[in-house]
């Protein structure tokens, strides 16, 4: 694990520097897609040959600042080029049809979070991606940024000690969305962050909310997940807040850290606190000692998580690699939601989390995601994140 996270810290590493340049093309030009376009462009490994949106003017925007790219209306134009990937960034409740779609094409695919809106379309996604041997990558931008690559670290060497909980925060004054709730379209940047980190998977949630402006739309939600691990986490999301709050607190037997999105000169703070227990039979001598120790400011290069999240992709189309937010990882994050998707509805009952075992047909069980043999025959790294009972299985009708 520690080469991968030095890897996506530094400049991109390719094995054959005279391969040729990922033809990539865009779908969907709206809130996020601009910035997908402008990483892509930039990336020199890559070349971005088209965009498509359905709105002229996204289209317009796109022609003013990068003269060059095939512009197209229908993403069905797009996946007749020869573009060798596409990135998806059209709204939740497309990603399914259009990732389908674009494997089918023969293409490798990087999806917007979520993956999916349920298990199966996920599923269906991971074990097409198997089949087609492309790569499925699912854009959980937060597990690329510099400083939860360092919290994981931390985490991963015992540096916390035994975790006792998670406390998440990320609230905002909207953007609400037209065919999703908050749950799905701000929890799955929390719940990548802590399965990644913790490297542990949810096994069962409970969540609550509220819909305050609109009666069928849930604006607000509070989210409590128990981990395989033992750790349990609270996240709360919101589209109606005044202020602007990325912020995740892990809380361990040793030290507590804190990773502030928000924070342009501390994003993340190692606190040296804690409670002890006496070791004591004696009632009457039994007092907790709180300890107060320093706060420690790590160095950490920064670099844009979305930049790394786009040379990543880039890389695993051009090595085989398994990408670190690879297709299962988005079918966990799916599976949670869904089973907090359905606690919401039933008054916060907790829920399991039932990721489906799929066993794998054809290929090598080590060797996930669809991506292609590795060019130079070596095992791609595993990144540790994949659940250890993950299989794929392949559909004659995915």
């Amino acid at each position: 694990m520690k080469k991968k996270e030095e890897e996506l810290s530094g400049p991109l590493q390719i094995d054959d520097p005279g391969r040729p340049r990922v033809r990539v093309g865009v779908i969907g030009c709206g809130y996020w897609g601009p910035h997908l376009v402008r990483n892509l462009h930039e990336i020199t490994e890559a070349e971005l040959l088209a965009v498509s949106d359905l709105r002229p003017e996204r289209l317009d925007y796109v022609a003013t600042r990068y003269p060059g790219v095939c512009l197209l209306s229908e993403h069905r134009d797009l996946l007749a080029t020869d573009v060798d990937a596409v990135v998806v960034a059209t709204p939740i409740h497309t990603h399914y049809a259009v990732a389908r779609e674009a494997l089918l094409a023969g293409k490798h695919v990087l999806v917007e979070k979520p993956l999916a809106t349920s298990v199966t379309e996920a599923a269906h996604l991971v074990a097409l991606a198997h089949r087609q041997q492309r790569v499925l990558m699912t854009g959980h931008t937060f597990v690329f940024n510099p400083a939860v690559t360092e919290l994981r670290r931390l985490v991963q060497a015992g540096d916390l000690g035994r975790i006792y909980y998670g406390d998440s925060a990320r609230l905002n004054l909207g953007l609400f969305q037209r065919h999703a709730n908050v749950l799905w379209d701000l929890a799955p940047h929390d719940i990548s962050i802590l399965m990644h980190v913790l490297g542990q998977q949810p096994v069962v949630v409970s969540a609550r909310g509220s819909t305050c402006v609109r009666a069928d739309v849930h604006d607000v939600c509070y989210l409590e997940i128990h981990f395989s691990g033992g750790a349990t986490a609270h996240v709360h999301v919101s589209w109606l807040d005044p202020d602007k709050v990325r912020r995740l607190t892990l809380v361990g037997d040793r030290r507590m850290a804190v990773f502030d999105d928000i924070s342009s000169t501390a994003k993340l703070r190692i606190y040296d606190q804690g409670v002890e227990c006496p070791v004591t039979d004696n009632y009457g001598e039994f007092e907790l000692a709180y300890r107060h120790g320093e706060i420690v400011i790590p160095y950490i290069v920064w670099r844009e998580p979305l930049r790394l999240e786009c040379e990543h992709f880039v890389q695993c189309v051009r090595t085989g690699e398994l990408p670190l937010s690879h297709g299962e990882q988005g079918l966990a994050v799916v599976a949670t939601l869904e089973a907090a998707e359905r606690s919401l509805r039933n008054g916060g009952l907790r829920v399991p989390v039932e990721i489906p075992l799929l066993p794998v047909v054809g290929m090598d069980a080590r060797h996930r995601n669809g991506s292609k043999p590795h060019p130079n025959g070596k095992r791609p790294h595993s990144n540790g994140s994949r659940p250890s009972n993950y299989a794929v299985t392949v559909r004659s009708d995915a």
